[in-house]
């Protein structure tokens, strides 16, 4: 894209505690010019000159050359970068960041991970219920765009009931459990010895506790593979998961009909619990809406800031 070609064009990032996502688009029809990956996006956890390297290391793979100048709205959500967790420091990397690549957008909006999910779904809501099950697991009410209340998220040691933690630390205690005869034998028993060095309950115990606890997220696809295999175990465990994603949706308050939004990896197009959840929040007049990630949500905010009139926000950022 030389100077004399480039049409207006925004920014969507989807910054997350594995990855960054960029998508570059055409401010006018959506079309997309351009993606960029980056490494890990938690506004909380990644040290600040990382989190700037990963994300202009994720605008510059989405920039088509020479199209810094035609960005006319960046919006960016962070995982940990909702109300009282690490907006500010997200929206200052971003900034950084969005210098590097040479960058200079009329319109920054940076939110939480959620709000830029929910906006994915269909149609692009402003107002309903998302859910998130990948590593981690939370839910979210938004209105008007905007979370406006927030259940669990509250990380590997207080919370996260039903994420890809939650099943992997279920089936290492579930194979701990057979191998001393306080529970029933499993077929997570042999993958998990595999993963983990051995069968013996000190190589298992050690592996666990060898590295940061988030990794047995890791084990969660033994688990969905071994109750495709039959396994009841492995099904018990799957059907649990769902029923903890369901009390958080309960705990939102949820109306019938409204939008429920749902994405991770557990959740996501095709993902292993999502029909069970669909199951159960068919009873709360609830249907599911499953989205890849919030990428294009971002996007999709984007494309409105552009057509409105800026404001300024406290941190030198703006709001939507």
């Amino acid at each position: 894209m030389n100077g004399s070609s480039i049409q207006r064009v925004v920014v969507g990032i989807d910054a997350g505690g594995t990855r960054t996502r960029a998508r570059c688009a055409d401010a006018a029809t959506g079309t997309a010019l351009g993606e960029g990956t980056g490494g890990p996006g938690n506004a909380l956890s990644v040290p600040a000159e990382e989190l700037v390297r990963h994300l202009a290391e994720a605008l510059r793979g989405a920039l088509p050359p020479g199209a810094g100048g035609a960005v006319g709205a960046v919006v960016a959500g962070f995982a940990g970068g909702g109300p009282g967790g690490g907006a500010e420091r997200a929206g200052a990397a971003l900034r950084a960041a969005l210098a590097e690549v040479g960058a200079a957008p009329a319109r920054i909006v940076v939110h939480g991970d959620a709000e830029v999910a929910f906006a994915a779904g269909p149609g692009t809501p402003a107002d309903g219920l998302v859910l998130i099950a990948g590593t981690g697991a939370a839910g979210a009410r938004v209105v008007g765009r905007r979370l406006a209340s927030a259940v669990d998220g509250d990380g590997w040691l207080l919370g996260d009931a039903g994420s890809g933690f939650w099943l992997g630390r279920e089936a290492l205690r579930a194979v701990l459990r057979a191998l001393d005869g306080r529970g029933p034998a499993t077929a997570l028993s042999g993958p998990v010895a595999a993963l983990c060095g051995g069968l013996a309950k000190e190589r298992l115990v050690g592996w666990a506790y060898a590295a940061h606890p988030v990794r047995l997220a890791g084990l969660s696809p033994l688990v969905v593979d071994a109750a495709a295999a039959g396994d009841p175990v492995a099904t018990g465990l799957l059907d649990r998961a769902a029923d903890e994603l369901t009390v958080t949706v309960r705990a939102l308050l949820p109306r019938p009909g409204e939008p429920l939004v749902v994405t991770g990896g557990l959740l996501g197009p095709g993902g292993p619990l999502l029909d069970r959840l669909s199951v159960r929040v068919a009873a709360l007049g609830l249907v599911p809406s499953p989205v890849p990630d919030g990428l294009a949500g971002a996007v999709a905010l984007a494309r409105r800031g552009v057509r409105r009139r800026p404001l300024d926000g406290p941190s030198g950022s703006l709001v939507d």
